[in-house]
């Protein structure tokens, strides 16, 4: 069964790179584009591809009026919380790959899921490599009793840390308890130096012009420390095929799956 996509964010970074996929292909349909500028244009002759006999709109309420079965949401933090419930209310399950949400937003998103029994499937990164050095991470966690997480990013990136990082403490911190030998309250001079505490992790946010995207997870042993490490290329077509796949798996989950690793290896 072809499934009917709603993208908001149509027109940026990422969602137009998924948008563009979206319309040449057989599997999804897309039914809805939600952009904060060329409304009433087709999406297809806006991101240079045929018509796509979609126009943008400004508002989820106007794309929602479409019936779809999934919202794509690339957006931004001050909005996507908001998207992704009233997109629940509409009967519409959600993929995330829009940054900037905590830990709390998270369990109100889970309860709304499970309250109207639709799934939605969030990721701060729906890079296959991003998964795979998470994953590895966490299975470091188990034997290595002390990390740090750097997180860099553009200049331009208003959110700190990225959803990547901030998810990755999280569940870092279901694993294993991080090891720290100097408490912070300890520490002399601006305890600020030492970074932003997530769920025990210390996460240090780097945002300068030439980083794309990347996060590099720390352990440090007496004499020897291990890096897992991702880097992010300029383009978006990494994130495309992880979000997409997200959208057949949304279909058949009830509640909140966080992480594209909990897709690929659980």
């Amino acid at each position: 069964m072809t499934i009917r996509v709603c993208v908001a964010g149509a027109t940026g970074w990422t969602g137009s790179a998924v948008t563009g996929t979206i319309i040449a292909s057989s599997e999804f349909q897309l039914v809805g584009a939600i952009a904060r500028r060329q409304a009433g244009k087709d999406i297809g002759e806006v991101l240079d591809q045929r018509r796509a006999g979609v126009n943008i709109v400004a508002s989820l309420e106007e794309a929602l009026a479409v019936p779809a079965d999934v919202l794509i949401d690339y957006t931004g933090p001050e909005v996507v919380k908001g998207h992704i419930l009233a997109a629940l209310d509409k009967g519409v399950r959600v993929v995330v790959g829009t940054s900037g949400l905590t830990a709390s937003d998270y369990m109100d998103i889970e309860h709304r899921a499970q309250e109207r029994k639709l799934g939605v499937i969030a990721a701060g990164n729906f890079s296959i490599t991003a998964a795979l050095a998470k994953h590895f991470a966490l299975i470091a966690a188990r034997y290595l009793p002390s990390w740090e997480i750097i997180d860099y990013a553009s200049a331009a990136k208003i959110d700190a840390p990225s959803g990547t990082t901030r998810e990755l403490a999280e569940e870092l911190a279901m694993v294993s308890q991080n090891h720290q030998e100097v408490a912070l309250e300890h520490t002399h001079g601006a305890k600020e130096a030492r970074g932003a505490t997530i769920d025990g992790t210390q996460v240090h946010s780097i945002r300068l012009p030439s980083y794309v995207i990347a996060f590099e997870t720390i352990f440090g042993l007496p004499d020897e420390r291990l890096s897992i490490r991702h880097d992010a290329g300029s383009g978006a077509q990494p994130y495309v095929s992880g979000t997409l796949l997200a959208v057949k798996k949304v279909m058949e989950v009830s509640g909140l799956v966080r992480g594209l690793d909990r897709l690929l290896f659980q």
